[in-house]
């Protein structure tokens, strides 16, 4: 579930994944050639094709309808009140023309054609790819545009294929950002990892996190997951799994060699293995949380002295008035603390990655084995490879003026992105937790 994570928990505290960008120079016509396209950024050109693949959403899916987006494009696109919504990021303003590449296997379709607002019609015809005019705006800042695709009507079962949106003009002359490393489309639609680095005092080992999240009202999209304790091995938080399911989840990975097992957990929890970017022990309690709700997370790390690590975490309710354990699992062949502190924001649903999701990190504290609690105020923001490989710059992280708290922000194009690898201090509080760890279930 977690590449960039994956690969930050091996590597270092955080480590940002490196992978490969490409730049479509042609109009490919199948999956195949563009995932042979050779990895390079993005330069200047007279025109780009941004690939739906990558950019692409269908963003109103009407009842019955069947819009579907493929390795090839738009594809099944037979319902006029579907609507899907491409992505690319200008840099300057000026004119922008766009053209959209598709072909019409049988008949003829009208279609409609939305640039940021301004909306074109255009007759489409033909069996083969082609790139059809659609019309040319007038961009007046920097920042995202969307070009937005509908149906009006078609004499054919269907009303097109769509590969790419091709765009030229004054505004693309220079620093224009989209997806365009195709084996990498799905970690792009999924739009960026965002993360906040903790610093652990020196010479000091940090036992216990303590940590807090409050997800704004509106922030809480379907594949969200707020993780608010990271740390070299795991990870602990919340995620929204459906429209009718949300959990509290608590992973730690295998090491390189044996098993992580599970000692013990709280009542309602799931226990299993997991897979696929690596190897490791999942738990997590279904539990209907709620966006404007704080919720306080702790977890605690110790040696069992035997060779081996155990991992715990809890969560304060404010719904129970009460702290929940989750589980402790135990790491073989591991003995540490806490070490590499983080939290993240992620979507995991790479269908939802035109949607936007913000969360907000405060009142970080450790407790060390000596039994003192320090106060941690600084947090460095940084991001996966989709941001660092320029695929996106919908990423955001820092201090909210306005709360005091630390931020994470991804996903929904906005235009005003924040530089990653940028410190942030936040006001110590000077209050530390007060719960009682004697009495923890």
């Amino acid at each position: 579930m977690k590449k960039a994570h994956l690969i930050f928990m091996l590597m270092a505290a955080i480590a940002i994944v490196s992978c490969g960008k490409s730049m479509q120079d042609a109009l490919p016509a199948d999956a195949e050639s563009l995932s042979k396209v050779k990895a390079s950024l993005v330069p200047p050109a007279s025109s780009y094709a941004v690939a739906l693949a990558g950019n692409g959403f269908v963003t109103t899916l009407a009842a019955g309808g069947a819009e579907v987006i493929t390795n090839n494009g738009l594809g099944s696109w037979t319902n006029a009140n579907s609507i899907t919504s491409t992505y690319f990021r200008l840099g300057q303003t000026g004119q922008l023309n766009v053209a959209v590449r598709m072909k019409v296997p049988s008949g003829s379709s009208d279609i409609k054609v939305t640039v940021n607002g301004t909306a074109f019609t255009k007759t489409v015809t033909g069996a083969a790819y082609t790139a059809f005019t659609i019309g040319t705006v007038n961009i007046t800042s920097a920042g995202y545009v969307k070009v937005e695709l509908q149906g009006v009507s078609k004499t054919g079962s269907y009303f097109g294929d769509v590969s790419h949106i091709v765009i030229s003009g004054s505004a693309t002359t220079s620093n224009v950002v989209y997806a365009n490393d195709s084996t990498n489309y799905y970690w792009s639609r999924r739009g960026p990892s965002v993360h906040l680095n903790y610093p652990i005092p020196s010479g000091v080992s940090a036992e216990w996190f303590y940590n807090e999240v409050t997800v704004p009202a509106g922030e809480d999209k379907i594949g969200s997951y707020f993780m608010s304790n990271g740390f070299n091995g795991g990870y602990f938080g919340i995620q929204v799994n459906s429209a009718t399911e949300r959990r509290v989840l608590f992973s730690i990975w295998d090491p390189t060699t044996g098993k992580t097992t599970l000692v013990r957990k709280g009542p309602g929890v799931v226990d299993n293995a997991f897979g696929g970017e690596g190897t490791g022990g999942q738990s997590y309690l279904v539990f209907n949380w709620q966006a404007g709700t704080t919720y306080k997370f702790l977890t605690h790390i110790v040696p069992d002295g035997a060779g081996a690590t155990d991992f715990s975490a809890w969560i304060y309710t404010p719904e129970t008035g009460a702290w929940r354990f989750i589980a402790t699992w135990k790491r073989p062949g591991t003995n540490t603390y806490h070490a590499g502190l983080y939290s993240f924001l992620e979507n995991f649903n790479d269908k939802n990655g035109y949607m936007g999701r913000s969360g907000q990190y405060n009142n970080q504290w450790i407790r060390s084995t000596t039994g003192v609690w320090t106060e941690i105020t600084t947090a460095k923001f940084t991001a996966d490879a989709t941001a660092t490989n320029d695929q996106r710059r919908d990423y955001a992280g820092g201090l909210d003026s306005t709360t005091g708290r630390f931020f994470l922000k991804n996903g929904g194009f906005f235009a005003n992105y924040v530089n990653y690898n940028t410190t942030f201090t936040r006001t110590a509080t000077g209050v530390a937790p007060t719960v009682n760890l004697n009495t923890l279930p």
